[in-house]
């Protein structure tokens, strides 16, 4: 089973919503995160994209990145939750959507993961836009919290 596969799994499993939402993996390349949001399922009473489909699609851009970037470094199995986040909406989204995570700088992937190795604990800022076609008609900035299953053992 491919990355993008298992995290489809994944999010349906433990988030059922994102089943009832349509919500597709699409890809993972160089870093980059795409999840397919389809109109029909989260249509709202004007014919476009309801907000909180939009919102739950941003947010889950930027948790499947984290996802798939912890289990990249050999730590899967903590815990991922979205802590604070700001959302906007320039434009309304007329068809299927694309939520885009993209890669960060390295050097503060690297300063989290050193944080996470010694406390068990990090959080991490993410950006993340939802595209209708080629338009940006969201953005998102999010802070996520992980949270080790099981604390390191004292130094």
């Amino acid at each position: 089973m491919s990355e993008i596969q298992a995290l489809e799994r994944l999010l349906h499993h433990d988030i059922p919503l994102t089943g009832d939402m349509g919500l597709r993996v699409r890809a993972w390349d160089n870093h980059c995160l795409r999840l397919h949001v389809p109109l029909a399922p989260n249509v709202n009473h004007k014919s476009t994209m309801f907000g909180g489909s939009l919102y739950c699609a941003a947010v889950l851009a930027g948790w499947g990145w984290l996802h798939l970037r912890l289990g990249e470094a050999g730590l899967s199995g903590g815990h991922i939750v979205i802590q604070q986040g700001q959302i906007d909406y320039p434009l309304p989204v007329a068809g299927d959507a694309l939520a885009v995570c993209e890669n960060i700088d390295e050097a503060l992937w690297q300063r989290f993961l050193k944080t996470y190795r010694r406390h068990g604990r990090a959080r991490l800022q993410l950006q993340t836009q939802v595209l209708d076609g080629e338009r940006c008609a969201v953005t998102f900035s999010g802070q996520y919290v992980v949270v080790a299953h099981t604390p390191p053992a004292p130094a």
